[in-house]
């Protein structure tokens, strides 16, 4: 199913400010909360708002959303990362819900995802920028760079633990990552759960570190990356290399590489979508007259026949010679406008030829100086 707007969502608009956000999240979420509400769909537009907040509360997730889309959440943040870090329990902290408070609620939704949990989270995300010009757009390219990033040390791979020795559980959180505190309040148990310090979250405990990472598992070096971008991308589009950003602690998952184009100024064109827009001058004797003109094209120059009476600004179109389509077949095509220069200056038998263009029009010819000089 295609997601709705999150915008749409909780009935703001985009340029809502956060604590106009916090407070639309927080009266829709007692509306929808399914301990309050008992219709069947509850749940599930609790978890749509709760989603929506998650994303529009946060800088960083709200400005990719706002620039490409559910298809900037979807493709950079797993379910973890969206929820990660979001204080649900601030938003509804003064309200008591009956079950020990918001966060067992959103184990039960979202597996947890509402407060933050212990164990190995995934490494950092990474973006390049990419320079190209109009040409590498049309025709699709490879780059090849290098980036400085965090990896799994080749010498322990990853374990932190020097080579030939052995690496226990944790005896304070069991394995688990995750220590647990429960505290009792009458009738009410409030349960925390912290990561746990002994082993910061990742359930082993190793007794001799490895001396080339020190016990991190971890160590930095440049990487070359190799990468094939499509003909038709433009400025803002982002390709992710899944797996390709700094590595994870304790042995988790990476994180992504975003490469995000940048396309250079031309010297000709102007680009509009997939079209391209050239500015062809003519002179008044080639407008009146029509003419063939040679104009500039990405992949090679192209002819033009401009029709005689051709006004300045309009503007001819030459198909299928613009940018490629991203994801579908074809290409944009290249529009030229036409400008008529009118003559500055005329030389005294140019003048006699308009004086005699203007009496065979039937026009008056200005005796003043100021028109012909």
């Amino acid at each position: 199913m295609n997601k709705r707007d999150y915008y749409e969502i909780l009935g703001v608009s985009k340029d809502a400010s956060t604590d106009e956000i916090k407070k639309t999240y927080r009266k829709l979420a007692l509306k929808y909360h399914p301990d309050k509400n008992k219709s069947p769909d509850s749940e599930d537009k609790f978890k749509e708002l709760s989603e929506a907040y998650a994303v529009l509360s946060d800088a960083q997730k709200r400005q990719q959303y706002d620039r490409f889309g559910h298809a900037g959440i979807d493709s950079r943040y797993t379910t973890e990362d969206i929820f990660r870090g979001v204080n649900f329990n601030e938003v509804f902290r003064d309200i008591g819900f009956g079950f020990g408070g918001i966060g067992d609620l959103f184990e039960h939704l979202f597996g947890g995802f509402g407060r933050q949990r212990g164990g190995p989270q995934r490494g950092a995300d990474l973006q390049y920028d990419v320079e190209l010009t109009l040409e590498d757009v049309a025709k699709g390219v490879n780059k090849k760079f290098q980036i400085y990033r965090t990896e799994q040390c080749n010498v322990c791979h990853g374990s932190g633990a020097k080579p030939g020795t052995d690496v226990n559980s944790c005896p304070d959180c069991r394995g688990s990552g995750e220590v647990q505190y429960v505290q009792s309040a009458g009738f009410t148990r409030i349960i925390r759960v912290e990561t746990c310090r002994r082993c910061r979250g990742r359930g082993e405990v190793v007794q001799t570190p490895c001396t080339e990472c020190k016990g991190s598992g971890l160590t930095k070096r440049m990487h070359t990356i190799k990468v094939d971008i499509p003909p038709g991308v433009d400025t803002g589009s982002s390709l992710r290399l899944a797996g390709e950003g700094e590595a994870g602690p304790n042995g988790s998952s990476s994180g992504d590489l975003f490469v995000v184009i940048h396309v250079k100024p031309h010297r000709y064109f102007v680009r509009d979508d997939n079209n391209l827009i050239y500015e062809q001058k003519i002179s008044f004797v080639q407008a009146a007259l029509g003419t063939e003109v040679e104009v500039p094209g990405l992949e090679e120059k192209l002819k033009l026949n401009v029709p005689s009476g051709i006004q300045s600004g309009t503007i001819m179109r030459l198909r299928n010679k613009g940018i490629p389509h991203l994801r579908r077949y074809g290409r944009g095509d290249e529009l030229v406008q036409i400008i008529v220069e009118t003559p500055s200056k005329l030389n005294k038998r140019q003048r006699e030829l308009f004086e005699e263009l203007a009496k065979a029009s039937g026009e008056k010819i200005p005796k003043k100086k100021g028109l012909f000089r």
